[in-house]
């Protein structure tokens, strides 16, 4: 489409600003050859963006397509690998889709081993995952009424539980320290269990609620109740009014959560979701007390890790949603640990292997497939929790043009945030951000947050109706925040149209109001505040 003269010459003028703070904050510009001029408009304003104060010595990669032609539109540093946080989650999912299938489901057994004397199993009981991240006490419970409607009331072995389908190692390469207790860096394996039906699993939800009066110990409730973790109350009840110090954490190498600090009587209660150490223990213990409520007596001990013999006859048996299904809490809520499940659960199904490195080279052989240049990318788990993972926006580009060919790319899209929409299943981790502009109900992507790391990665149409692929990632700056500029390149695509464009160019960095999160982790992460 040719210009008039009357139109090119404020475009030019447009251009003047953006570029000398370009210039001096050192930020590089490409302008892809094969682009429309008609956008020229929005490249200034985009270079306007990215112009920000806070991101003086930080690092932006930033790439704006059409999603239909795969055409460049805006280019900025395409190829530099940068810590993408939870966008690693966009080659998770979409991988798992492709090689699992959307109806594939995971099952939890229990299995006889031994002889049937009447009511009684001379043998043990085996608890047998498959690498379920969705299952509930009540689960459990089902399974235990089974075996009991089977005609078992008493097992002379003990309960064995048989995580075997998965390896050993329970956290992800680089995984820090210091989030080991927190409900998003939970332990990975096969046997696991949730407290909620957002399928946090590895954890438990531990409640600290005022005494009556002061000098009185918290009183404590754990979800679901368990007698595997431990709670240490140190902290005590002060008079109203004053400040609320109370926190929750759990020691190192066992599961005794402790209750320190104060808390005023009258008091809101002191909520926290907390990992387990060791899941398939968590999980055996609340099977074990659903099969003691349902009457039936186990007189043996509990044993992890061992598998069940090939000769164990089922008794019960528990199917999971499909993973169609799970992609609505697993995407909108950026859950970690169903990343790393759907890792090892693909290099089970597809290398005969439940672990990280099978999973990855699946997933990295199908990023391949659609010509991702893998040997330029680093992925080290399937949450993007940990910092060693390095990949460009060229590869996620590349790989949100091209699963749009894909069969299942519906369902999968359907399972994206959605910017402004307060539900949390639909909204997700964008559910407060881009309100009150042409990119709320518009912007769907997977949002991406660690401290020094920010992404957003998705799809949005703009004003002419044109859909666009785009991502954002920040990486190494210093300030608290920068979801908004995200926000301000998704309102700025969502707005822009070739032919008012002149009259939306913004003029500084600072235009364009946005609603998001000031912090440093995913806005579904923050529990219980839930932002």
């Amino acid at each position: 489409m040719s210009r008039s003269p009357r139109r090119f010459v404020p475009q030019v003028r447009a251009w003047i600003w953006p570029l000398t703070a370009a210039l001096a904050l050192g930020l590089t510009v490409s302008t892809p050859a094969s682009s429309a001029p008609d956008d020229d408009a929005l490249r200034q304003q985009l270079t306007n963006i990215l112009a920000d104060p806070r991101l003086d010595g930080a690092v932006a990669d930033v790439i704006v397509a059409d999603a239909n032609t795969g055409e460049r539109i805006f280019e900025h540093s395409p190829n530099t690998r940068l810590m993408p946080a939870s966008n690693t989650k966009l080659p998770t999912s979409t991988a798992a889709v492709e090689l699992l299938g959307a109806d594939y489901r995971w099952s939890t057994d229990v299995l006889a081993a031994g002889d049937r004397n009447g009511t009684a199993l001379r043998g043990d009981l085996y608890l047998r995952g498959t690498g379920d991240p969705t299952m509930l006490a009540a689960d459990y419970d089902a399974l235990a009424a089974q075996v009991a409607a089977a005609g078992i009331t008493q097992v002379t072995g003990g309960v064995v539980a048989d995580d075997t389908r998965f390896d050993s190692n329970r956290l992800g390469n680089s995984w820090a320290a210091d989030d080991e207790y927190s409900y998003y860096s939970a332990q990975i394996s096969a046997l696991t269990l949730a407290p909620d039906t957002d399928y946090d699993s590895g954890t438990v939800i531990v409640e600290a609620f005022p005494g009556a009066k002061a000098g009185d110990k918290p009183v404590v409730k754990v979800t679901p109740p368990n007698s595997y973790v431990k709670i240490d109350v140190r902290g005590t009840t002060v008079a109203a009014g004053q400040r609320d110090t109370l926190g929750i954490s759990r020691e190192h190498g066992n599961n005794t959560v402790v209750i320190d600090g104060d808390i005023p009587v009258g008091a809101s209660a002191t909520k926290e979701w907390i990992a387990v150490w060791e899941p398939t223990g968590y999980a055996a213990a609340v099977f074990r007390d659903a099969l003691e409520a349902h009457g039936v007596r186990v007189l043996g001990g509990t044993r992890l890790g061992v598998a069940a013999p090939a000769d164990a006859e089922p008794v019960a048996t528990h199917d999971s949603m499909t993973l169609g299904q799970l992609l609505i809490p697993f995407l909108k809520l950026s859950n970690n640990m169903h990343a790393e499940m759907l890792v090892k659960t693909i290099g089970y199904e597809k290398s005969g292997a439940g672990t990280w490195s099978a999973g990855l080279s699946r997933i990295s052989a199908y990023l391949s497939s659609l010509g991702v240049n893998t040997a330029q990318l680093r992925q080290v788990d399937g949450s993007g929790l940990s910092r060693m993972n390095n990949i460009s926006g060229e590869a996620f580009v590349k790989l949100l043009t091209k699963v749009r060919a894909e069969p299942w790319f519906q369902e999968w899209y359907d399972a994206l945030p959605i910017a402004c929409v307060p539900d949390r299943f639909t909204g997700g981790t964008l559910r407060s951000r881009m309100c009150g502009t042409k990119a709320a109900g518009n912007v769907r992507g997977k949002t991406g947050s660690l401290t020094g790391a920010s992404s957003l990665s998705g799809y949005v149409t703009d004003a002419d109706g044109r859909e666009l692929v785009f991502t954002v990632q920040l990486n190494n700056y210093m300030a608290s925040s920068v979801k908004d500029i995200e926000d301000k390149v998704g309102v700025a695509l969502a707005s822009y149209s070739a032919e008012s464009a002149p009259a939306t160019l913004t003029t500084g960095p600072s235009a364009t109001r946005s609603t998001a999160p000031a912090a440093d982790l995913e806005c579904s992460w923050q529990k219980p505040r839930m932002c």
